[in-house]
């Protein structure tokens, strides 16, 4: 359509994803309708207590989800109080979803008393409604009785609603902080605005093929990996919009046209922004190979996140930036002929530093990092409690909290025994008589099977298998609980080989387990994976395996350091198992992204003048889109802290810390640095290896524009 007339197919990409962009943002506010939160989503798929939940469903009518209404009175509960709670059980069975109630059953210490309400967990969205009507019945309680609703029911309600701050709390504090950070680095009210904006579509649009792939059950998403989605879609895309945005007023600089600008910053920013989006994507979908299911629906969920960052970074944001032209920077236009800035201030002062001093530079580095990698060791990864994992004290940990006063064992989760019908009483006398085990009596039995209803004198039997129950002498996520399941596992062997041990404990066991196993089979998956993607875009395999190893250590120093912070400065319980999976998978695939972008210039400038000054020249030229990049993705991260979950706050905290640590370290000082020393042997074993560069010419020749 000739020269004049450029500006059409820039429009025409704009329109094109604001007419499917804005359509499909109002799934971002819909994705808790197809998110998976039960048990089964949490479940090894190939684990025993999977086999045993499995095979449940033929002893039972429905499945049910119990809740624990707790009361105490310091004083000593009274029979009026007694006659009041099981006058609300009588009323609590009218209420929707309530399936049984059991009796008030008082504490042996007479200060407390317990009533067990099972809900119908066949619709589990609903879970969160039954609890609150069950908690909106006892609003009204004798005076100086104190009454709260928990169990495992009511931890699951609390989980929803603290998850349900996604759709809008964590969304608008997240574009909230990078707005500001935007603002700052930029100084300009246009090009945030631009770079935001093109950030949300992203989201929006990742988000409506999500919402497709999980309502046809194709993948899997979890409360977590939605909040995860958000946070990463929104960093993901401002931090390669940035590498553009940069590129492009560094070629405005030197070209009078901003066509034949964006044409030479778009060539210069397009492999880096494609191999990053690549190695976050190809090491997520490692996680495919987890036996957990949320963690298999996290990987397609935060992969098509990254996907769509790098789709609106590599067409919408250039076609907006060149129908902005030099206005995107208003008030500051990058006017043709001007001076470069990037070897004058503080990353022309680091590079000249490096060139200086590169050997005592990257051994000093080195060794901090090292010694901050040995606290890893004292990371706590014990049994959590449910009720520990909040963060905020919620109505289920206030009546865990009385129950655990009153209470010596925990009738709510009993271990679940999957036993061939002949060997129904080896199991109960092998169980009874295990320490861990709370004591029976003959008024309340804590070891029996499920009985006939036709004859209660005799277990059901469904497929030659009956279920034995067995009350726990510890609360069901305790350690002690845990321990006592795996040695149940052990005696029970010689009992038979077909019998199975499930149930509330068993699955946290078994969870534990298959994390360790995923460590073993995920974390050198996504390593080889990374690697390769490196090797491919530098055509190179000593500086692929530098940089590679410049960030294992740094999530070393990362988990090391977060593991004191938790300790000592939050007083955080001991972590979840898959915080340190989750946190590598983040941290090494996202970290290296500073690297390549840093290692992309530095190969393309070693091509025009030699590696030394190649070196120097990229660090100085993107130390701060870099810096803006990395402060940007590890304030996105931070922003988990606003939901009240462990789980949420420790991943924010490791990969906000760990990003900083790349931007700021890894790629400013110890990369270059080891890279200077090494010089033009890190391209091995391509012919840039072999060619001479300028390693003794002025640092201040090697730096200019």
């Amino acid at each position: 359509m000739g020269r004049r007339r450029r500006w059409v197919w820039p429009l025409l990409v704009v329109l094109a994803w604001l007419a499917i962009g804005l359509p499909s943002g109002s799934f971002a506010g819909r994705l808790a309708e197809v998110q998976t939160n039960d048990s089964a989503s949490f479940l090894p798929e190939s684990a025993e207590s999977t086999d045993v939940l499995e095979a449940l469903e033929g002893f039972q009518e429905q499945e049910t989800f119990p809740a624990i209404v707790a009361v105490e009175r310091r004083t000593g509960v009274s029979q009026g109080d007694l006659a009041w709670l099981g006058e609300l059980g009588t009323s609590a069975a009218d209420l929707e979803g309530v399936t049984s109630v059991g009796r008030p059953t008082p504490s042996t210490d007479g200060e407390a008393a317990q009533l067990v309400v099972e809900l119908d967990a066949r619709d589990f969205d609903r879970l969160g409604d039954y609890v609150e009507s069950l908690r909106d019945a006892t609003d009204d309680p004798p005076d100086g009785l104190l009454v709260e609703v928990g169990g495992p029911a009511g931890v699951q309600a609390d989980f929803s609603k603290a998850f349900g701050a996604i759709d809008g709390l964590l969304l608008v504090v997240a574009l909230s902080v990078v707005l500001l950070i935007l603002l700052a680095v930029y100084r300009s009210p246009v090009l945030p605005f631009v770079v935001l904006f093109s950030a949300v579509l992203a989201l929006g649009m990742a988000s409506g093929l999500i919402y497709l792939l999980a309502d046809n059950d194709l993948i899997t998403l979890s409360g977590q990996s939605q909040g995860i989605l958000f946070i990463l879609a929104v960093g993901a895309a401002t931090d390669y919009s940035l590498l553009l945005v940069a590129r492009f007023r560094e070629e405005l600089r030197d070209h009078e046209s901003k066509y034949d600008a964006m044409r030479a910053a778009y060539r210069g920013a397009v492999e880096p922004i494609l191999a990053s989006g690549a190695t976050v994507i190809l090491g997520l979908l490692c996680l495919l190979l987890s036996d957990l299911a949320w963690l298999q629906g996290l990987g397609p969920v935060g992969a098509i996140g990254i996907a769509f960052s790098v789709l609106v970074s590599l067409t919408l944001l250039p076609a907006a930036l060149l129908l902005l032209g030099r206005k995107a920077y208003w008030p500051i236009h990058p006017d043709h002929g001007t001076e470069h800035t990037d070897t004058r201030g503080l990353w022309g002062r680091v590079a000249r530093l490096i060139g200086r001093q590169a050997r005592v530079v990257w051994l000093v580095t080195f060794v901090v990092l090292g010694a901050a990698a040995t606290l890893v060791t004292q990371l706590d990864e014990d049994q959590v409690p449910q009720t520990e994992l909040f963060l905020v004290e919620e109505p289920s940990v206030r009546a865990q909290e009385i129950l655990d006063r009153h209470f010596e064992s925990d009738a709510s989760s009993p271990v679940q025994i999957l036993v061939p019908e002949a060997l129904v009483g080896d199991t109960i006398d092998t169980v009874s008589s295990h320490q861990g085990i709370a004591e029976s009596s003959e008024q309340a039995p804590t070891v029996f099977p499920i009985p006939d209803p036709d004859d209660r004198s005799r277990p059901l039997v469904v497929d030659g298998n009956a279920v034995v129950l067995a009350t726990l002498a510890d609360a069901f996520d305790s350690q002690a609980a845990t321990d006592t399941v795996a040695q149940l596992r052990t005696d029970l062997d010689a009992v038979g080989e077909e019998v199975l041990v499930g149930g509330s404990t068993a699955i946290n066991l078994d969870v534990r387990e298959v994390t360790d196993s995923d460590r073993r089979v995920v974390i050198p998956a996504i390593l080889l994976v990374i690697f390769l993607v490196l090797v491919v875009l530098l055509r190179a395999l000593v500086a692929p395996l530098l940089l590679l190893i410049a960030n294992v250590l740094s999530f070393g120093a990362t988990l090391g350091i977060s593991a004191m912070v938790f300790e000592h400065v939050f007083g955080f319980p001991p972590a979840p198992l898959e915080v340190a999976l989750i946190g590598f998978v983040f941290l090494v695939a996202l970290g290296i992204d500073y690297s390549i972008f840093l290692m992309t210039r530095v190969r393309e400038e070693s091509l025009r003048q030699g590696t030394h000054p190649g070196i120097l020249k990229g660090l100085a030229a993107t130390g701060g889109v870099i810096t803006s990049a990395g402060v940007v993705l590890a304030a996105t991260f931070a922003a988990l802290g606003v939901i009240p979950i462990l789980f949420m706050a420790m991943i924010g905290f490791i990969v906000a810390f760990g990003v900083l640590l790349d931007a700021l370290i890894v790629r400013t000082l110890l990369v270059p640095a080891l890279s200077y020393d090494i010089g033009r042997f890190i391209w091995w074993p391509s012919r840039l290896s072999r060619e001479t560069d300028h390693a003794d010419a002025e640092t201040s020749e090697m730096l200019r524009p």
